[in-house]
C-alpha cells in the first residue's frame, strides 16, 4: 500500500528552516533505526534455532529477509537525505534561483514520500519480528512447563 502523496503546495510554502528541521528529523530517525536493526538482528541470532524449526521457519524466513532488505536500503536513503540536507543552501543563499528552488522542493517532496514509506514498512517488520519472538518465547515456556 502506497503512502498518500503530500500536497506539493504545502512544501512550497514551507520555510527553509522547516525543511531543515524535517531533514534533521529524518536523519536522526534513520540513524536510530540503524541501531535498532542491529538489536533486532541480535534478537534473531539469539533465537536462530527456534526460528529454523519446522513450525516457525515458513513464517520467519520472509520476515528476516524483509529486515535484511530494510538494512540494505537504509544507508543509501540516509546518504540521499544528508546530500539533500546539504543542498539546502540553495534556499538560503539569498540568490533568487526559482528553477533550482523548485527542483529542491520537489526532491524534498519525493523524499518525504520515500521516508514515510520506509518508516511504515520498517514498523511493520519490527512488529512482525516482535510477534515472532513472542511466539517463540511462549512456546519455549510451554515446553519447560511440560517437562
Amino acid at each position: 500500500m502506497k503512502t498518500k502523496q503530500p500536497n506539493p503546495k504545502y512544501i512550497e510554502w514551507r520555510s527553509p528552516e522547516e525543511l531543515h528541521e524535517t531533514s534533521l528529523y529524518w536523519i536522526s530517525e534513520l540513524k536510530f533505526i540503524k541501531d535498532e536493526q542491529h538489536f533486532l538482528e541480535e534478537l534473531i541470532e539469539n533465537h536462530t534455532l527456534q526460528l529454523l524449526s519446522k513450525t516457525i521457519f515458513d513464517k520467519s524466513k520472509p520476515i528476516v529477509e524483509t529486515l535484511s532488505l530494510s538494512k540494505k536500503n537504509i544507508e543509501p536513503l540516509l546518504k540521499k537525505i544528508i546530500n539533500h540536507h546539504n543542498e539546502l543552501t540553495i534556499l538560503l543563499d539569498g540568490i533568487d534561483q526559482p528553477v533550482e528552488e523548485k527542483k529542491y522542493k520537489e526532491e524534498h517532496r519525493k523524499l518525504m514520500v520515500t521516508v514515510n514509506d520506509f518508516l511504515k514498512e520498517y514498523r511493520e517488520v519490527k512488529r512482525n519480528i516482535f510477534d515472532l519472538i513472542k511466539t517463540i518465547i511462549k512456546q519455549s515456556k510451554q515446553k519447560r512447563l511440560l517437562h
